[in-house]
């Protein structure tokens, strides 16, 4: 004799299992995936430093710069999310075609999934440019 909710919890465990080592391995790619925007942030701020240094002597105010330097970042994480949807999408439903109750793929799964990657790209790169923008652009145009 059994409990047929042992029997079910027996049937998901490998399931549930792989969904634990998937989020260990989505959480170690996100943490790689900021080093690399930061990395690109600080490499990109460092080329442009002069330019930053005109724009405030010119008058520019920090929002203007920060914005700027988010904008430059957001297309990266744009076009990695245009490449991913379609495969996100592909593999996903062939995954769920394996279970007899399923939920429909909404595009505001892929939707909410971009925005969340936007908005972390937006946090790791947020407070290293508000710092370099609001250096005084004395700093920045003797930079070489």
């Amino acid at each position: 004799r059994y409990f047929l909710s042992d029997a079910f919890n027996d049937q998901f465990a490998a399931d549930e299992r792989q969904g634990a080592i998937f989020a260990v391995f989505v959480a170690v790619a996100v943490l790689i995936g900021c080093l690399g925007l930061f990395g690109l942030a600080v490499f990109t701020a460092a080329r442009r430093t002069k330019e930053i240094g005109i724009r405030k002597v010119s008058g520019a105010r920090t929002g203007d710069i920060v914005r700027l330097m988010l904008w430059r970042i957001s297309i990266p994480v744009l076009a990695a999310n245009l490449v991913a949807w379609p495969v996100a999408y592909y593999y996903l439903r062939r995954w769920l075609e394996h279970y007899a109750y399923r939920i429909t793929l909404n595009p505001g799964y892929f939707l909410a999934a971009g925005a969340g990657a936007l908005l972390i790209a937006w946090a790791t790169v947020y407070i290293h440019t508000l710092r370099l923008a609001r250096t005084s652009p004395v700093y920045s145009l003797r930079y070489e």
